[in-house]
């Protein structure tokens, strides 16, 4: 006779409600100066372990360091798409700091036209992290919006050490030095636009991290991790695929790269020696996820 065996398993699906101290962070707050430049930070919805993938934490951190610029409202926006999406109308530029693959918040039909039309209004964009990675039937789509798109027929990922030794000139870069990053999350090997894009930040990547044949024959490569994107609706893009890490927001080059990148999308000026902020372990550790991981049937094992 034949029986079941179920094997109960973790699954990566995170389920969490808004911490206290979540719940004290304004949420999809309209600028009451009208005529500020308005820059929305959309976070995703809980994910990873703790410590890792905090886009709530991460955004209301840029939200904060925005705040001290002079003429910018920043709005920041939780679980991955706004309530109301009246506070995208204007928006000079969006970051989008998020999962990636099939479970982006945006593609949704009515939100994926959403974003077409920022598009064509000349929104600039921010995408950091795995939101680079999307499915086969939108890397088309992605290399338009946002500069690149990440797949895994030539794209590599993990998590290691990196050195970033040689600071290309930019405005994005502006007052960045080299720098290295620890224990972060990264991908690779992106497909990038054919024009508009500058490559900002590349940094050796260990060659056991090359899976696939096209990264195996760029062995020893410097590999792209940070870029600007010109887009020729007149728009701009800036994507980084660091940011898994939440603890390496101390480091002030990190900050003042991303600070620097959203000022440039939203076509303000980046301050010469780039936009300054501070990071004390107190703000590094305030408004992480609340993340409990649900056991889960995974699958059914069939035996006699």
């Amino acid at each position: 006779m034949h029986r079941l065996i179920f094997s109960l398993l973790f699954t990566a699906s995170v389920h969490a409600e808004f911490t206290a101290e979540q719940q004290q962070v304004p949420l999809e707050q309209v600028p009451a100066d009208a005529k500020a430049v308005k820059i929305v930070l959309i976070a995703g919805t809980p994910s990873n372990k703790p410590g890792q993938h905090e886009y709530f934490a991460g955004c209301a951190l840029l939200m904060d360091w925005l705040k001290a610029v002079p003429g910018v409202a920043p709005v920041m926006v939780a679980e991955g798409w706004p309530k109301n999406e009246a506070v995208l109308d204007g928006a000079r530029s969006v970051l989008l700091f998020m999962d990636g693959g099939d479970k982006h918040s945006f593609l949704e039909p009515a939100r994926w036209a959403k974003m077409q039309a920022l598009t064509k209004a000349g929104t600039g964009f921010v995408l950091l992290h795995q939101g680079i990675d999307c499915k086969p039937e939108r890397a088309a789509d992605f290399k338009a919006m946002f500069g690149a798109a990440f797949q895994s027929d030539i794209g590599c990922r993990g998590h290691w050490d990196v050195d970033f030794t040689s600071i290309p000139t930019h405005p994005i870069n502006s007052g960045v030095k080299p720098f290295p990053l620890l224990k972060d999350g990264w991908l690779y090997n992106l497909h990038f636009a054919e024009k508009g894009v500058t490559h900002l930040l590349q940094c050796a990547m260990p060659d056991s991290s090359r899976k696939n044949d096209a990264a195996k024959a760029n062995a020893g490569r410097a590999e792209t991790v940070a870029w600007s994107y010109e887009r020729p609706d007149g728009g701009r893009s800036f994507g980084f695929t660091g940011c898994d890490l939440h603890a390496n927001w101390v480091e002030a080059n990190q900050r003042r790269l991303l600070l620097n990148g959203i000022l440039w999308s939203a076509k303000l000026d980046v301050p010469a020696g780039g936009v300054s902020s501070e990071a004390t372990p107190t703000q590094i550790a305030k408004n992480w996820d609340r993340k409990i991981f649900a056991p889960k049937v995974k699958k059914a094992a069939l035996t006699k």
